[in-house]
């Protein structure tokens, strides 16, 4: 068994504690990270063989959330943990694009990290201690990792920043940026902002580099330790051979292909490059290898035309943004729509509005229990013109969260807006940053659906070439190609006021603070250029949600009289909504929210309600339906749920033989409460018959209008006599 060691430090004023040695000793390495109360295991198991067939790193990360870490039964039938949830899925995607690019690219043997998180005191978020376990489990392997790096939250509270806040305060919090560096540079940036500027930005990211510092020295001596030694770092060279051949076979042909301004295009002249060298060298090298090199060729084309000429495939600018429009209202029955095109890149976006009751419940390790403003997106592969199977994945969980952070900052709260909220970002054509094309067109969607929100969002992404000696150039509105043979895509989303979300992907081993600066000085420029055209298209929210929204009224009630409308098991509320067509919905303040399609159905669930919370006032006049009759009275419900007792000797201004001769079942009739006693209600049909100065009980009013009541049987009894239980009375 190996050895028990422990390395701890302070960290944003708590103690963070990595250990190794105790747990999964059978792994190639593990680690456990604990955080005040939270605590993360991290294992990291290498395949022997190589995986073949594949030109990419074979790396798979897992977050894997075990709600008895919160002290929490996983809800469903069956109790058990299932897939990920969207958190879990977002923070194995936040472990990966850190470590995927200090791994050496020509590795093909399988790496899997697994983290496990055992404890959440739901005050230390997990995903952090994700990132570093994942680090410190690579730096002691053997596998050869250009790390160790660090991971910090940053918040801005108070007009302050702030290490490592807990959940709770990052809810009074105008930053969340989580912040992983080397020693020397910036490898992954993921924030969501309310409007902060570019240069508060930049000082979170410098505070936060500088505080990663402790845990890399952390992990250095956790290395230095225990690591084990590293495999040689696997390179791949074409031989000298092939390239010769390639390169006289393909002259300027390549060169030309590259810089065909559309897509489709360009693709096909790739295509007709790559089957001509093929057809020549084929039998003399492996194909595979053919159109390996062919790649790199294409890369050193693009690549070198950016930094030393300023030249583009499009035939752009480096800071020349591609043509842009935008339309609303493009679908009849939805509640609101917005459409945005930047060049061969659109997006559809499409705003539903629903009760609050359809807020989605979050079965997670986190304190927030419910959300109200959802955002999906969803890419099919006719947005780039392929066949293969539709499939929500990673990637459209990730993108589909990061416009979530963008446009939150612009959602009302529900108060003002009563509503839970969903767009649905469609992705029709992809050519270049399709979540920042969904920022602008959910932006839209929801002005258009009569949402009140304060201002609009648009998004961009820049993008990155590197060379020797620090050289580089960063370029905006990167398009499919330049993404893929870039060093960077660097999405900055936010209004004319500031940023509202920034999410930093690198291929290369990480960027300095100047190229952050330069980017965000771009990314704002053109997000300015892109809300304008934006607003030209639609510049405030509609007066009025869509005719075909739910409307929502908004009432309240006596908190004590909640109960009263819910019913027992939900029966009261369940019969509203179904006999009204409506949502209703309470908090435990009173606050009642009715959505509802009419006005008149809207109107009656409130009636409704507010019979049901209305305390009954002695001597108010109703008028309510007869509900049942009994021998010696009726039944009669005066407001919702709330029934009274009509004696049979209170039924007219005579005396009455029996109930049916005076009413019936469904009988519509007005009535006066005479008491109100433990609950249940006398009322009075005779009372509301009386002249002025007449009462129903012993009253001294004038009698000429009565008939003389009949002689009595039983000796002068009444049949019954009145009771305040209803019950009859037996002779």
């Amino acid at each position: 068994m190996s050895k028990l060691q422990s390395f701890q430090c302070e960290f944003g004023g708590r103690t963070l504690t990595i250990q190794t040695g105790k747990l999964a000793q059978q792994a190639t390495s593990a680690v456990t990270v604990q955080y005040g109360e939270s605590v993360v295991l991290t294992t990291l198991c290498v395949s022997k063989e190589t995986r073949e067939g594949v030109d990419f790193l074979p790396l798979t990360i897992d977050y894997e959330e075990r709600l008895y870490a919160a002290g929490k039964i996983p809800g469903g039938f069956i109790r058990r943990e299932g897939r990920p949830s969207t958190e879990a899925t977002l923070a194995g995607r936040l472990t990966d694009r850190p470590i995927r690019p200090l791994l050496p690219k020509a590795w093909r043997r399988e790496i899997q990290l697994i983290i496990t998180v055992l404890s959440a005191d739901q005050q230390n978020d997990p995903d952090i201690l994700a990132i570093i376990g994942s680090s410190a489990a690579l730096a002691i392997s053997p596998v050869p990792f250009a790390g160790p790096v660090a991971a910090s939250r940053i918040g801005y509270i108070n007009d302050e920043l702030v290490l490592n806040p807990t959940m709770a305060q990052m809810e009074g919090s105008d930053l969340d940026l989580v912040v992983v560096s080397t020693k020397e540079k910036v490898i992954m940036i993921e924030a969501g902002a309310k409007e902060v500027s570019e240069s508060l930005a930049m000082e979170a990211l410098r505070f936060g580099h500088q505080a990663n510092q402790a845990i890399i020295t952390l992990q250095e001596q956790l290395r230095s330790a225990i690591g084990m030694p590293k495999e040689p770092t696997p390179v791949f060279e074409f031989s000298p051979d092939l390239m010769a051949a390639v390169d006289k076979a393909i002259g300027n042909k390549l060169e030309n292909a590259c810089f065909v301004p559309e897509k489709h295009a360009r693709e096909d002249a790739f295509e007709v490059v790559q089957n001509e060298v093929i057809a020549e060298l084929g039998e003399q090298f492996p194909k595979s290898d053919v159109i390996g090199y062919l790649d790199t060729h294409i890369r050193r084309i693009i690549r070198s035309n950016m930094l030393e000429k300023g030249k583009r495939v499009s035939g752009r600018g480096m800071n020349e943004l591609r043509p842009i429009n935008s339309e609303v209202g493009i679908l009849p029955r939805t509640h609101g729509t917005g459409l945005f095109n930047r060049g061969q890149t659109q997006v559809l976006c499409i705003a539903t509005l629903g009760s609050t009751r359809q807020e989605q419940i979050l079965d997670g390790l986190g304190i927030e229990e419910t959300k109200r403003f959802i955002h999906h997106y969803n890419m099919p592969p006719f947005s780039t013109g392929e066949v293969k199977r539709i499939n929500t994945g990673r990637r459209e969980i990730g993108h589909g969260a990061l416009v979530e952070r963008a446009l939150s900052p612009i959602i009302p709260n529900v108060v003002d807006f009563p509503y839970t909220i969903r767009l649905v970002s469609e992705v029709l054509s992809s050519n270049g940053s399709t979540s920042q094309a969904s920022v602008c067109a959910g932006s839209l969607a929801l002005m258009d659906a009569g949402i009140p929100v304060k201002t609009a969002v648009a998004g961009i992404s820049i993008g990155l070439v590197t060379g020797e000696n620090d050289r580089f150039e960063t370029i905006i509105d990167i398009e499919g190609i330049e993404d893929n043979y870039g060093d960077m895509d660097f999405k900055v989303a936010g209004t004319k006021d500031g940023i509202t979300a920034i999410q930093l992907d690198m291929k290369v081993k990480g960027i300095g603070f100047d190229v952050c600066q330069s980017a965000f000085d771009k990314a704002r420029e053109t997000r300015l250029k892109i809300l304008d055209v934006m607003n030209k298209t639609i510049s405030v929210s509609r007066p009025e949600v869509s005719k075909y929204a739910p409307r929502m009224y908004k009432l309240k009630i006596d908190p004590d009289k909640i109960g009263a409308v819910i019913g027992t098991g939900g029966k009261t509320i369940r019969t509203i909504t179904e006999t009204t067509k409506t949502t209703v919905d309470i908090d435990n303040d009173g606050t009642v929210v009715i959505g509802a399609l009419d006005e008149a159905a809207a109107k009656r669930a409130i009636e409704i309600i507010e019979g049901l919370t209305k305390d009954i006032e002695v001597g108010t006049i109703y008028t309510g339906k007869v509900t049942r009759i009994l021998a010696f009275g009726a039944l009669v419900e005066i407001l919702p749920g709330k029934e009274g007792m009509i004696h049979i000797s209170e039924l007219a201004n005579r005396r009455v033989a029996t109930v049916e001769e005076e009413v019936k079942v469904g009988d519509e009739v007005t009535v006066k409460v005479l008491r109100v006693e433990d609950g249940k209600i006398a009322l009075s049909r005779k009372a509301v018959f009386e002249p002025a100065g007449q009462t129903t009980e012993g009253g001294t009013g004038s009698n000429n209008d009565r008939r003389p009541p009949p002689p009595r049987p039983h000796g002068g009894r009444p049949p019954f006599r009145h009771n305040p239980d209803n019950r009859p009375q037996h002779q």
